[in-house]
């Protein structure tokens, strides 16, 4: 493998995420695997999802 993948790959190892780092990244997975079988789904749409699983404390 390429030394500079190699390098990235390491320093990704040691990243800690925020609960809102994985709260956005979790959106925007969602995001791109829904909005591939839905067009009409948008990031609003994920975004008011992922709010009322929190206000149910599913999320």
């Amino acid at each position: 493998m390429d030394e500079r993948l190699n390098a990235l790959i390491e320093a990704a190892k040691s990243v800690v995420m925020t609960r809102e780092d994985i709260e956005k990244q979790r959106e925007s997975f969602a995001y791109g695997n829904t909005n591939i079988e839905n067009s009409r789904i948008t990031r609003e749409t994920i975004a008011a999802a992922a709010k009322k699983l929190k206000e149910n404390g599913e999320y």
